[in-house]
């Protein structure tokens, strides 16, 4: 029995804040020996925009939403405030999401929820959330899949293929969530600052189900590299999540998968995939995977292009790719997924586009 991937729709919030948040991380270096590197990185980051449900004001000095301050310099929220305004946004941008999957009333033929999310968390929470607003039988089976980082994505079709394949009848609905731009810290740490350079707020919906339409999902693998377990964390803190982004990352992803390539490709040769959709943690990641698998440019296109319109919005962020591979793919190619993370981790997937 074959799982598909059979459609993906995303979302983002309204506004465009990646202008106003490299000012507002300027800022917070100002009078620091590492800020010229950090003005050199903004312009080498390859990302034009991201996406918040947060608006910068006062020239980039204080964030909020209307006329409530959020961000302010000496005054930045607990996470219990941010917890608040997750919870606040997170249905919505999951409804856009799921709306964007074009299901109609088939909506609710869905049996499972999958809720992915690394950057919020409260209960009765989004998956009873969206039993409410999409009309759902009460009784359908939810999953909560929290706090695992960006390859969360990954784990969630795993989980999904899981269940299609014991339950052909299935129809699995996986939201990943993602509201990066609330977990932003008041620090002249230089690592912690670049981190506010990269993420965003995203949402992506997936339907899988044993219909033979999209992408079959034919194998999963996950590559440890257990040595560079303390270069990605991500922690809950008194004053939001504290995520630690190693400048050592990209060097240890692609010794991963140098060291794992064999096992993730089932034995085939990097000239034998067709299609690529690499999880864009950020430029330099992408440069990794690229070189460590020696691939072409066009290889990471797709990738490189969703970081340029949306920087990375964790676990969301790799469905967004898979998104635009479906609007192009072609029977029969073969294509690789992957997403990293906290362990250190790569989530790997081996899909094929249905005839």
């Amino acid at each position: 029995m074959s799982a598909f991937l059979n459609r993906v729709a995303t979302a983002v919030p309204p506004n465009d804040v990646h202008s106003a948040f490299v000012n507002f991380a300027s800022g917070l270096l100002e009078g620091e020996r590492s800020a010229p590197l950090f003005d050199r990185l903004v312009k080498r980051s390859q990302i034009d925009h991201r996406w918040s449900v947060l608006t910068l004001a006062d020239e980039g000095r204080s964030a909020g939403v209307g006329n409530e301050e959020v961000y302010r310099r000496g005054r930045f929220p607990s996470t219990g405030e941010r917890m608040r305004l997750f919870e606040r946004f997170a249905g919505d941008l999951a409804e856009e999401a799921v709306e964007g999957l074009g299901m109609g009333e088939r909506v609710r033929e869905v049996t499972h929820v999958l809720a992915v999310s690394c950057t919020g968390l409260y209960a009765p929470g989004l998956d009873l959330q969206l039993v409410e607003r999409l009309g759902l039988d009460p009784s359908v089976e939810r999953t909560v899949v929290g706090f695992m980082g960006c390859y969360a994505g990954i784990n969630a079709l795993k989980l999904a293929r899981h269940i299609v394949r014991s339950d052909p009848q299935a129809r699995v609905l996986i939201v990943s969530v993602e509201l990066c731009t609330l977990h932003l810290q008041e620090t002249t740490d230089l690592e912690k600052v670049l981190s506010f350079l990269i993420f965003g707020d995203g949402c992506a919906a997936a339907l899988v189900s044993a219909e033979p339409q999209g992408l079959s999902l034919d194998r999963f693998h996950a590559a440890l590299l257990p040595e560079g377990a303390e270069q990605i964390t991500w922690r809950i803190g008194d004053d939001g999540f504290d995520m630690h982004l190693s400048g050592q990352v990209p060097a240890s992803v692609g010794e991963a998968l140098r060291r794992g390539r064999g096992r993730i490709l089932d034995g085939a040769e990097v000239g034998e995939i067709d299609l690529w959709a690499v999880h864009p943690g950020g430029r330099t990641i992408l440069d990794a995977v690229q070189g460590a698998l020696d691939l072409g440019p066009e290889a990471m296109a797709d990738s490189r292009e969703v970081l340029r319109r949306f920087g990375n919005m964790s676990s969301a962020t790799v469905l967004f790719v898979l998104q635009r591979l479906m609007e192009r793919a072609q029977p029969g190619e073969k294509g690789c997924a992957m997403a990293f993370g906290p362990g250190l981790t790569a989530e790997t997937l081996l899909f094929t586009a249905a005839a």
